[in-house]
């Protein structure tokens, strides 16, 4: 079949990768425009578009899907089928009626739950112990269509946001390819979701990351793995922003400081919580790289009783 695929980030890479070992021809990739980055705010071309780029594939970087030139390059092209997986843009029904075979998408969750931008990190956040992914039929619903084919991935207790979408991408490229496979030999009808287990997944903003060091360390500890590595939880300390990495709840610890309390040992430092502290894992200072907790101690020098807020 003749594919044009649409992706952005890193995490889309695996899955347009494995495509581009089937027998399927991707005649076109759709990515997002090249965005400034880095400390010389140069234009820098998404991860998608620079695999697309290294096999001399076209693509394609409308502003919007709905574009009149986009669409009528679409239309030329004659795609029969359009894969998706994390392109972070809305596909209008003038695009979703331009392949023969519609759109499928690659959504990194067991839909219907956590429908949205952001699955693993809800999945994590709300203490799921499984997640998994599936490849369903693209319509105008926010991820709502029917579904040709799942799988699934234990949460492990460490997982950050990161590390999860990673095995994620992996296995999902795998199944986007069967999928794919499976649609081209007529084999696979789409399976409508259920009504009910319906749950939302929103893109985590920075105050999402804020820490309330109030809560249990439970709460902390999916509260950091979700928001790792973007957009990175934080919380401040003498007024200034500081992130931190994941953290080690504590049930041993001979101490128990109040809610976003310092404690200060040889080895470790610990942060009180509403239940057990925590060990902190790495800061990140205002304007410097990641350290460990121990060495951004030795040069602040937490005084007794100093506290996150």
């Amino acid at each position: 079949m003749r594919l044009v695929f649409a992706g952005t980030p890193a995490v889309a890479v695996p899955p347009l990768e494995r495509l581009l070992q089937t027998g399927h021809e991707v005649v076109a990739v759709v990515t997002r425009p090249d965005a400034p980055s880095g400390r010389g705010r140069k234009l820098h071309r998404s991860p998608v578009g620079e695999v697309a780029d290294a096999h001399g594939i076209e693509v394609l970087t409308p502003a919007k899907a709905g574009d009149p030139d986009f669409l009528a390059r679409l239309a030329e092209l004659a795609p029969d089928l359009a894969p998706v997986v994390a392109y972070g843009g809305l596909v209008p029904p003038s695009a979703l009626a331009v392949p023969r075979l519609g759109w499928i998408n690659l959504h990194f969750s067991l839909l219907p739950a956590w429908r949205g931008a952001a699955p693993v990190q809800h999945a994590i956040l709300h203490g799921d112990e499984l997640t998994g992914a599936a490849v369903f039929q693209l319509e105008k619903g926010l991820d709502t269509g029917p579904v040709f084919g799942t799988l699934t991935e234990p949460i492990r207790p460490d997982d950050t946001a990161g590390a999860l979408l990673e095995r994620l991408s992996v296995a999902g490229g795998e199944l986007l390819a069967q999928v794919v496979d499976g649609i081209a030999a007529g084999a696979l009808t789409p399976v409508a979701q259920p009504s009910d287990g319906v749950s939302l997944a929103p893109k985590l903003t920075v105050e999402d990351a804020h820490l309330d060091w109030s809560v249990p360390a439970f709460a902390i500890d999916r509260r950091i793995r979700a928001c790792t590595p973007a957009p990175g939880a934080w919380t401040t300390f003498r007024g200034e922003r500081v992130k931190v990495g994941p953290v080690r709840p504590t049930p041993d610890a001979a101490e128990r400081p109040a809610p976003g309390t310092l404690l200060v040992e040889r080895k470790r430092i610990l942060v009180g919580t509403a239940t057990d502290p925590v060990v902190l894992g790495d800061v990140v200072p205002p304007g410097k790289k990641a350290m460990p907790a121990t060495d951004w101690a030795r040069g602040v020098r937490p005084e007794p009783g100093e506290r996150f807020e």
